[in-house]
C-alpha cells in the first residue's frame, strides 16, 4: 500500500525545517517592527516632520511596498544565479544589522530612524521572497510540495498575528523599549542560525548575467511568465488574493472601532481568527489534494471567500451601545455568525492560495522559478497598491465599511468566473474534484510508481464511465486519456474531456481516419513529455470482468517507446455509472461514498510491452474485487 505523506513530517528533515524556522522568525519580526512602530504613532504620539499620524501609518505601509516595486527583478536574477542557502545567510545577516538600527531608532524614540527601517525590511523581504519560495522545489519531492507550501503559508500567518500582537504588546513595557529591542534583536539572531542549517541549493544558471536595469528587467520577466499561461493566470490569481487581503485588513480595525464598537483586543481577536483560519486552510490542502497541486481546490477556495464574505456583510450586527473588549465580546451570541466568517474566509483564502503557490512552483521552468516569484512579488505590489486605490474611491464617496467588504466579495465573484473562464483546467479540475470526493472513497496503492516526470503510458481496467475522472483526479500528472468519441456527447463529462485534451477515438467503421488521427495525437503528446491513458478493452465491461486488451498499446509502443504503468480499479462495479444494472447512469443509485480502490504496478519497459502481459498485470492487480 503507498504511503500518505503527512505533512507535518516535513519538521524532522534539514530539508525543511531550517527552512520554516528562518521564514517565521523573519515574518514575525517584520510584523514585530512594523506594528511597534504604529503603535508608536497611534497611542504614543511619535511624529515624522509634522505629519499627522494617520499619514505616518500609510507611509509605513507605503514604503516596506516600495522596495518589492523596485527590486524584485533583480532580487529574483539573483536568487537565480547563486546558491540560496548562501542568499538567505546573507539575507538574515542583513535583517541583524537592520534591527541593531531599529534598536537605536527605538532608543532615542526617532522617527527618521525607525521609518529607514521599515524600508530596509522591505528590501529584506524582496530578497528574501523569491528565495523561500523557489527553493522549496529543490529541497522537497513533488508530492511533498502542497504540504510543504502549506507549512510555509500556515507559518506566515501565525507569525504575522504573533508579530502583530507582540509589537501591541511589548512597545511601552519598559524605558527606551529595552524588552522590544531584545525581543527583535534575539528573533534576528534566531533567524541568522536557523538559516546557517539550510541545506546547498545550488542555482540552476550560474552563467545567468544580471541586468541592473529594474525597469527593464522587470517588463521582461512579467512578458516570460505571460507566455506561460497557467503559471500567468495562477500569479495573478495569488495578486488577486492580496489585492482581498490588503481590503480586509485595511478596514479590519475601522470595522472593529467603528462598526462593532470594540476595542483593540476586538481588532486582535478577528485577526486572529482570519490568521489561524488562513492557517488552517493551507495545512488542509495537503489532505485534500492527495499530495498533489490539486488544482480543483482553487474554485472551491474562491467559492468560499465569495459566500462567506457576502455573509459578513448580514452577519454585521448593530452597533453595541457600550465599548467591548475581546472577552464581552465573544460573549454576545449576535457575534457569533461574524467570528465564523472570519475564519471561514481565512480557511478558504488558504484552500485558494496554496495550489496556486505549488502551481507557479511546478510549471515554471527551474532556470526561471526565482525570477517568477520576484514578477509575483511586482504584481502582489501593484494589487496592494490599486486596493488602496479602490477603498479611497469607496472613503471618498462615503460607502460604509461593510458595504466595501460587500462589494470586495462580489467582486471576488466576478473576478473568478472570468479567471476560470480563461483558464477553464481550473472549473475542470473543480469538478473533477467535487464528484471523485463526494461519491467515493478511493485508497491509492503504488500510485507512486507513475513517474515523475517524462512521457508514459498508463493502461487500465475499463468499468464505469468514471473511471477517467478518477484517475485524473487521483494522479499527480496532468493526464491525456484516450476516449471514445461518443462520452464527448455526455454534458458534463464533454467540458471536462475537452478541457483535459483528451484524445477521441471511433471505431474503424464509423470513422476509418478517426484511429489513425489519435494515434498521431498519442504520439504527439507522448513527444512532448506528457502522460497518456488507454483503456485497452476499448468499452465498458457489461458484466464485470475483463475484455481481452487490444493491440492498439502495442501499436502505441512500437511508435514511441516509452514505459507502460499498469493500473487497476476496483469496486467501481456496481456503482451509478457502471451497467451492471442495465444501462449506465439510469438505475438508482444503490450506493454513495463507498470504498473503490487505484493500484498500479512498476512501469513496464517498451520492449517488454504487450497486450497479453499488460492484462495480466492489470488482472493480477484487481484480484476478485470488481
Amino acid at each position: 500500500m503507498s504511503h500518505h505523506p503527512n505533512q507535518f513530517d516535513l519538521f524532522r528533515t534539514r530539508r525543511f525545517l531550517p527552512l520554516f524556522l528562518t521564514q517565521f522568525l523573519g515574518a514575525f519580526n517584520d510584523n514585530l517592527l512594523k506594528n511597534a512602530i504604529i503603535v508608536l504613532i497611534s497611542f504614543h504620539g511619535l511624529r515624522l516632520s509634522g505629519l499627522s499620524g494617520e499619514v505616518l501609518i500609510q507611509l509605513t505601509a507605503a514604503l516596506f511596498i516600495l522596495p518589492f516595486l523596485l527590486f524584485s527583478a533583480t532580487s529574483g536574477q539573483i536568487c537565480e544565479k547563486y546558491d540560496k542557502a548562501s542568499i538567505a545567510r546573507m539575507v538574515k545577516l542583513l535583517e541583524v544589522l537592520i534591527m541593531l538600527v531599529a534598536a537605536a531608532g527605538f532608543w532615542l524614540n526617532n522617527g527618521y530612524i525607525l521609518m529607514s527601517t521599515i524600508f530596509l525590511m522591505g528590501v529584506h523581504s524582496t530578497l528574501f521572497g523569491p528565495l523561500k519560495f523557489s527553493v522549496l522545489p529543490q529541497y522537497l519531492r513533488p508530492h511533498e510540495l502542497v504540504g510543504g507550501n502549506g507549512m510555509i503559508e500556515m507559518g506566515t500567518f501565525i507569525s504575522i498575528i504573533l508579530g502583530q500582537v507582540a509589537g501591541t504588546l511589548l512597545v511601552g513595557m519598559d524605558s527606551h523599549h529595552a524588552t522590544l529591542i531584545s525581543a527583535l534583536l534575539l528573533c534576528a539572531v534566531l533567524g541568522y542560525l536557523s538559516s546557517r542549517a539550510m541545506p546547498a541549493a545550488p542555482s540552476s544558471v550560474p552563467e545567468l548575467k544580471i541586468d541592473w536595469n529594474m525597469a527593464r528587467q522587470s517588463w521582461q520577466i512579467v512578458n516570460h511568465l505571460r507566455g506561460n499561461r497557467p503559471v500567468w493566470l495562477a500569479l495573478l490569481g495569488i495578486s488577486w488574493f492580496w489585492f482581498l487581503g490588503a481590503i480586509y485588513l485595511s478596514k479590519l480595525p475601522s470595522y472593529a472601532d467603528l462598526v462593532l464598537n470594540g476595542d483593540e483586543t476586538v481588532f486582535t481577536l478577528l485577526m486572529t481568527l482570519f490568521s489561524v483560519g488562513l492557517g488552517i486552510g493551507s495545512m488542509l490542502c495537503e489532505r485534500l489534494s492527495g499530495s498533489k497541486v490539486e488544482l480543483g481546490l482553487v474554485p472551491f477556495g474562491s467559492l468560499g471567500l465569495c459566500l462567506f464574505g457576502i455573509d459578513l456583510y448580514f452577519a454585521t450586527p448593530a452597533m453595541a451601545a457600550s465599548r467591548l473588549d475581546w472577552w464581552q465580546f465573544v460573549h454576545h451570541a449576535s457575534h457569533w455568525r461574524l467570528m465564523a466568517d472570519f475564519a471561514l474566509i481565512g480557511i478558504f483564502g488558504g484552500l485558494y492560495i496554496v495550489p496556486l503557490y505549488a502551481l507557479a512552483q511546478s510549471r515554471t521552468e527551474p532556470e526561471f522559478r526565482s525570477r517568477a516569484i520576484a514578477a509575483n512579488n511586482i504584481l502582489n505590489s501593484l494589487f496592494m497598491i490599486l486596493s488602496a486605490a479602490f477603498a479611497a474611491v469607496l472613503a471618498h464617496f462615503h460607502v460604509s465599511i461593510p458595504v466595501v467588504l460587500l462589494i470586495t466579495a462580489l467582486l471576488n465573484l466576478v473576478v473568478a468566473a472570468y479567471i476560470y473562464t480563461l483558464l477553464p483546467e481550473f472549473l475542470m479540475r473543480f469538478v473533477v474534484w467535487i464528484l471523485t470526493h463526494t461519491m467515493y472513497r478511493i485508497r491509492h496503492e503504488g500510485l507512486e510508481q507513475i513517474p515523475e516526470e517524462g512521457p508514459c503510458v498508463l493502461v487500465c481496467n475499463h468499468v464505469s464511465f468514471m473511471d477517467a475522472l478518477i484517475l485524473a483526479g487521483s494522479v499527480r500528472r496532468p493526464i491525456r486519456f484516450v476516449m471514445d468519441h461518443n462520452i464527448f456527447k455526455v454534458p458534463v463529462l464533454r467540458f471536462v474531456f475537452k478541457t483535459a485534451k483528451a484524445i477521441p477515438i471511433a471505431p474503424a467503421k464509423e470513422d476509418p481516419d478517426a484511429k489513425q488521427r489519435a494515434f498521431d495525437a498519442v504520439a504527439a503528446a507522448l513527444a512532448e513529455g506528457e502522460v497518456v491513458c488507454i483503456f485497452p478493452e476499448g468499452r465498458l465491461t457489461s458484466d464485470g470482468q475483463m475484455s481481452p486488451f487490444r493491440t492498439g498499446i502495442e501499436e502505441i509502443i512500437a511508435r514511441t517507446p516509452v514505459p507502460v504503468v499498469p493500473m487497476a480499479l476496483c469496486g467501481m462495479w456496481g456503482s451509478f455509472f457502471s451497467r451492471r444494472y442495465g444501462k449506465a447512469m439510469l438505475s438508482i443509485p444503490r450506493r454513495v461514498w463507498f470504498r473503490i480502490a487505484l493500484k498500479a504496478a512498476a512501469p513496464v519497459p517498451p520492449a517488454e510491452v504487450s497486450a497479453a502481459g499488460l492484462q495480466q498485470q492489470v488482472a493480477a492487480l484487481r484480484g476478485d474485487w470488481q
